[in-house]
């Protein structure tokens, strides 16, 4: 999986990630008639209105089971005890988003999308699911899997409809910062089209592949990701567009380290569209004048 994709979610959901809200106290007494409140009504909150526990007792169960955040089995097995104790509760789908992240920290995609899809479950429009099951699906499926086909359209469907929540279906509690909104959603946008470039580039989709990852590396450019760089470059190699790719892979390589399994890969293809680009260059021209006869 993305390992920047996995460092930047952590971040990025400790910022503006759902949290569990309280039993909501009673609510105050209205004016008297003829009297003005106080003050104005808050403005709205953006996207869906984060999940609230109903009772003292289940938000104290919520606050113990989160106490495994960072160890995916633990966490699993404390969503799904919670789950079974409180089986109508609205905060049983951040538990397993933190089973979710837990294993994706963990580098476990199997588990991860196992998680992705209980999240799915319970809200079939989660973003942040959307796009961790769709990045599974498409970085694990083989050309060997005989539901290749299957698995790849699940992938592309997934990350579309999750470009069609972002706004909308996010559960961000009131008072984040409006940047730390935007930035996380560009974040997530990016981690969709990525996921689009790499189901078209493995489907032979160059040209749609060089649009999606150009699309995920201009949503996001602060955090440009150097294995959505390289791959950009790779669709653009198999167009026979070497300038172009070349310039990709020279970023990718100055993005990683030579020691790493990534940087040595963005070595070897600029090594290789180095060498191409030498062989397709037109000789130079003569300044020699024709001899005369």
């Amino acid at each position: 999986m993305k390992q920047t994709a996995i460092v930047v979610t952590l971040v990025m959901i400790t910022m503006v990630g759902a949290s569990a809200q309280q039993p909501a106290p009673a609510a105050p007494a209205p004016a008297a008639a003829g009297q003005a409140n106080a003050a104005p009504p808050a403005t709205p909150p953006q996207g869906k209105r984060p999940p609230q526990a109903k009772t003292q007792p289940e938000f104290d169960a919520y606050k113990a089971a989160m106490a495994n955040s960072n160890d995916g089995a633990a966490m699993e097995k404390s969503a799904d005890e919670f789950a079974a104790k409180y089986p109508d509760s609205e905060v049983r789908i951040l538990l397993y988003e933190a089973a979710m992240r837990a294993y994706q920290s963990a580098n476990n995609a199997d588990k991860m999308m196992d998680m992705g899809r209980k999240v799915l479950k319970l809200d079939a429009d989660n973003p942040e699911a959307l796009v961790g099951v769709a990045q599974v699906l498409a970085e694990r499926t083989r050309d060997t899997d005989l539901d290749k086909d299957q698995r790849y359209d699940e992938s592309i469907k997934l990350a579309r409809h999750a470009l069609e929540t972002i706004d909308t279906d996010l559960a961000i509690p009131a008072g984040t910062p409006q940047d730390k909104i935007d930035s996380y959603k560009n974040f997530m946008r990016s981690n969709a089209n990525y996921v689009i470039g790499t189901v078209l580039y493995n489907q032979d989709k160059f040209a749609d592949a060089e649009a999606a990852f150009h699309k995920a590396i201009d949503i996001y450019p602060s955090q440009a990701d150097p294995l959505v760089v390289l791959r950009l470059a790779l669709a653009l190699d198999k167009q026979e567009k070497y300038p172009d790719a070349l310039k990709y892979a020279d970023q990718a390589v100055t993005m990683t380290q030579d020691s790493s399994q990534l940087g040595q890969m963005a070595r070897k293809e600029r090594e290789r569209l180095a060498a191409l680009t030498r062989s397709s260059a037109p000789p130079p021209a003569s300044n020699t004048s024709p001899q005369k006869n």
